[in-house]
């Protein structure tokens, strides 16, 4: 596949890992190895490949592919930066040399501007640029490692936690990370920025805070008082800007008070922005009343003081209905209108709602809020040390509690103006906006640490909204915050249920367990038994059905025993029973008869409690039995059957939606096993257009894939690929092993054009996808037989297999027990194996039910008996059923006039010439 001479097995997945430009970290992660072992292998391979870096390793592994760009825009400075020359340099030459510097200093000394100053000039020398996240809205510790994800331009992908999402977004580059307002989720800064340095080892951190963070890998650079110089021209600049530059008449006196506010730049800026109403007399006096009134404090207090006192004065300035509405938005978390100022206010004296537009706009000239931009509405916005100031003034006033209800009032009323789905792309963008002002919201109702049922409320719809946003990770987060919040037993069952069904649409299956366990025991303590034996019946049916999300062996009786524990809880509820039946039938044999018996009474019971999803269970578990005993056409329609059933449900976690997910999956699944191309695409398209695929498309994209490349529409194949690709790679490269046969199948059209190289890069792919999750699937000998049957190798082919189709007895490996019945017999056809005309009789039984197998199966008899009427029949089905490929190649096959036919169609799906010329042509 490489070239390579002398490659080992595990040499060869290194090498693939390399060519995805993985970390040695992510290497030894996915192969379960340690790095010192990667290291010694990718040593190896460098001089066994004679290359002269990991990069030409990366090219001889067919990478080829460079990783997608990160998102580096940095915010837009409104105003320029004036002075810090020399501060600006200093940093800059600090990032040169450390890897994770702080920029630590008090509110309003002029951090984050410095900051971005240094971080533009270095965006250009820095191969992958400077990403920037503002924490601000960020209430939760453990939600940074999500912000900076999202600012990376992915999210934290199901089964995946979000700082890997990270460490996987920045891989190898050579990037410069800003974290700013880091000092109120120190511990979670902490966490990420250590992983970033020991995983990621190109990429810098520059994190921006008002306390260090006392690291033994941190470099802190102290960010102080401006210049008298530099002080001096931001106070001419800011008072030109008010309309105050002719009243800037004395150098000395502009000089001392800059110095007074120790050159503080926030501070400057508001006593600037005064000097057309007070000029410089009105200045002075107003900060020599400020210092008296704050003397005598400790000197290590002094800056902040300063600060204080500029703000301190602006705010003695301002009327009783400024200052009111000043610390009463100080809640808001993220910009904010007018009219929402006006909601949160409403009814609050003695705030009047006609005065509170004018009062923002006050605010704003006198620099205590800012103007954010925004195409359609004014937001405002004040910067952190605001916030700050006027939650003290709220405090001092007796109103913070009051606030904070009203704020999360207010939040539930704007959750509620959502509809129950997404259907635009406006309808993201808007949820977008306003989520960090929810999380605030959520996390202040949670640091209450009492049950609040508004708080339970808001902590459900964010839930709900995270879910539909396509976050089942956040999702099933706030569930649980739900059920903390909640106000008795029963609805925090109901909470870690739909926290359970996101964990499982998130492709965790330990916490799904963990959670549904939680609810039972809830359940429980609120005296709802059998609504307890329904989550404990639901543990048991993931540890037989569900095994792919689970992360490793559960001991071999415990699904017994929670039958048992379910059972006896159940007290004969038609519910509860139902599940526990179906739960028992997913434990039982496809082949045992008194299975199918536990599946007719689970169906009857369920439909008979009027529970779907208990219904769609045990279908799930008769479709599994018909595949396994060759009934294709039925498991196809049972399939169908389950998505019918639950059409009428909206996709949610607190509905099922996982079930409604699997649905989608089988029946695609099964219509391809069946050889339904048509109906698989349609499926394939439904299940990547569900709202839980909003943010990860990859994961329905690769069934589509396995359709188009088997119908042979390559184009749209290689197209769906790089999309895949994209997705994926903003998703942090999950390892899932359902994913590897649409990577599978990329692969195989590449090869069948011709192209090796990107042929094993995807190749790669699929192995490091399956790796962590083995699965005896059989799709890589069908396709991998394809490739060699198309270069006329059929005796490589029959190699490939090792054994007998009917050996594939396991529901999931019957799903392509057909295609691998095919080639199995085919190969052994064209390499003249001597048992040849047995597998071809053999191959018949497996193939019956997918009428492209069965045509492959028929032109390889056809073939044999130099039959070149049925070998056009054959080619005449083929095109019926809409495989172009297999089509073409019959008629190269059965040779004559026909021949010419076939060979232009492959030309024109851009395959390179079928090496029909090593066989006998049929006459």
């Amino acid at each position: 596949m490489t070239g390579i001479a002398g490659v080992s097995a595990r040499e060869s997945e290194v090498l693939a890992g390399v060519g995805a430009h993985l970390t040695n970290a992510e290497i030894a992660a996915r192969l379960g190895i340690s790095i010192r072992t990667v290291e010694s292998h990718v040593s190896s391979l460098l001089r066994k490949a004679d290359a002269i870096d990991r990069r030409a390793l990366a090219g001889l592994a067919g990478a080829g592919i460079p990783p997608p760009p990160l998102a580096n825009a940095l915010p837009l400075a409104l105003t320029p930066l004036i002075g810090r020359a020399a501060e600006r340099a200093a940093l800059i030459a600090a990032l040169d040399e450390h890897r994770q510097v702080t920029a630590v200093g008090p509110g309003g000394i002029g951090k984050t501007r410095l900051a971005l100053a240094a971080t533009a000039e270095l965006a250009g020398r820095l191969a992958d640029g400077v990403t920037y996240v503002d924490l601000v809205p960020v209430t939760d510790t453990e939600m940074v490692a999500a912000a900076v994800a999202e600012a990376l331009g992915g999210r934290g992908h199901a089964g995946r936690s979000a700082a890997d999402t990270v460490v996987a977004r920045l891989g190898g580059r050579a990037a410069l990370l800003v974290l700013d307002n880091c000092e109120h989720l120190t511990e979670g800064v902490v966490a990420l920025v250590e992983q970033l340095l020991t995983r990621c080892p190109r990429v810098r951190v520059l994190t921006v805070g008002r306390a260090r963070l006392l690291t033994p890998y941190e470099r802190v650079f102290p960010v102080s008082g401006m210049s008298d110089g530099d002080a001096a021209e931001l106070f001419r600049a800011r008072a030109e800007a008010s309309g105050g530059a002719g009243l800037v008449t004395d150098a000395q006196r502009v000089t001392a008070i800059c110095r007074r506010l120790d050159g503080m730049p926030l501070a400057i800026e508001l006593a600037a922005a005064r000097l057309p109403a007070l000029g410089l007399d009105g200045l002075e006096g107003g900060l020599a009343d400020r210092m008296r009134l704050l003397a005598g404090g400790r000197p290590a207090e002094h800056r902040h003081r300063s600060l204080a006192s500029a703000v301190d004065w602006s705010h003695a300035l301002l009327s009783e209905a400024q200052r009111v509405v000043l610390r009463r938005v100080s809640v808001f978390a993220t910009p904010f209108t007018a009219p929402d100022a006006a909601g949160l206010l409403a009814g609050w004296p003695p705030a009047e709602p006609d005065g509170i537009a004018a009062a923002l706009a006050t605010l704003t000239e006198q620099s205590l809020l800012t103007v954010t931009p925004d195409p359609t509405e004014t937001r405002y916005r004040a910067l952190e040390t605001i916030r700050q100031y006027g939650g003290d003034r709220l405090t001092e006033a007796g109103e913070l509690a009051e606030a904070h209800a009203r704020h999360l009032r207010w939040c539930l009323v704007l959750a509620d103006t959502f509809g129950e789905l997404p259907d635009t792309a406006s309808w993201e963008a808007r949820f977008d906006r306003v989520a960090d002002e929810l999380r605030a919201a959520l996390s202040q109702a949670i640091a209450g640490a009492e049950p609040s049922d508004a708080g339970y409320r808001l902590a459900v719809r964010l839930a709900e909204l995270c879910f539909a946003r396509g976050l089942p990770g956040e999702a099933q987060r706030r569930y649980e915050q739900a059920a903390h919040l909640a106000t008795g037993d029963q609805q925090a069952a109901v909470a870690l249920r739909s926290a359970a069904e996101a964990a499982k649409v998130a492709h965790v299956g330990n916490e799904a367990i963990r959670l549904h366990r939680a609810a039972a025991d809830a359940a429980r303590r609120a005296g709802d038994r059998p609504r307890a034996a329904y989550d404990l019946a639901l543990i048991a049916e993931m540890l037989h059905r569900n095994t792919g999300l689970l992360s490793g062996p559960t001991p071999p009786d415990e699904a017994e025993r929670l039958i048992a524990e379910a059972t006896t809880l159940a007290d004969d509820d038609p519910v509860a029973t139902a599940r526990v039946l179906a739960a028992r039938a997913h434990a039982g044999s496809p082949f045992d008869p008194g299975n199918t018996d536990l599946i007719d009474r689970a169906l009857a019971r369920a439909r008979e409690a009027g529970d779907p999803l208990s219904e769609s269970s045990a279908l799930d578990q008769l479709t599994s039995v018909e595949l396994a005993n060759h009934q294709l056409g039925t498991a196809a329609d049972w399939a169908l059957h389950r998505i019918e059933l639950l059409a009428t449900r909206p996709v949610r976690a607190d509905t099922g939606a996982y079930e409604v997910l699997d649905a989608y999956i089988m029946a695609t699944d099964t219509a391809i096993a069946a050889g339904d191309l048509t109906s698989a695409r349609r499926l394939a398209e439904r299940l990547r257009d569900l709202p839980l695929h909003r943010e990860e498309r990859h994961l329905a994209n690769s069934r589509l894939m396995v359709v188009t490349a088997l119908a042979g529409a390559w184009d749209e194949t290689l197209e769906l690929a790089g999309r895949f690709r994209d997705d994926w790679e903003r998703a942090g490269r999950p390892r899932a092993g359902n994913l590897s046969r649409g990577t599978y199948a990329a692969a195989t059209v590449h090869g069948l054009r011709g192209d090796d190289a990107s042929r094993a890069t995807w190749l790669g792919m699929s192995h490091s996808l399956n790796s962590l999750s083995p699965c005896d699937v059989h799709h890589d000998e069908f396709f991998d037989a394809l490739l060699l049957l198309h270069r006329g190798h059929p005796g490589e082919a029959a190699a490939l297999f090792a054994s007998p189709p009917d050996d594939l007895r396991s529901w999931y490996n019957a799903l392509w027990r057909p295609w691998y019945a095919a080639l199995w017999a085919e190969s052994a056809v064209l390499a003249g194996h001597p048992e040849a005309v047995g597998r071809l009789n053999r191959a018949r039984r497996s193939t019956a039910g997918n009428p492209i197998a069965r045509a492959i199966v028929e032109r390889s008899a056809a073939f044999a008996d130099n039959d070149r009427d049925g070998m056009l029949a054959v080619a005449e089905r083929m095109r019926a059923a809409g495989c172009r490929y297999q089509w073409a190649r019959t008629l190269v096959l059965a040779g004559g006039p026909e021949r010419g036919r076939g060979e232009e169609a492959l030309a024109g799906m851009k395959a390179t010439p079928m090496s029909a010329g090593r066989l006998p042509e049929i006459r």
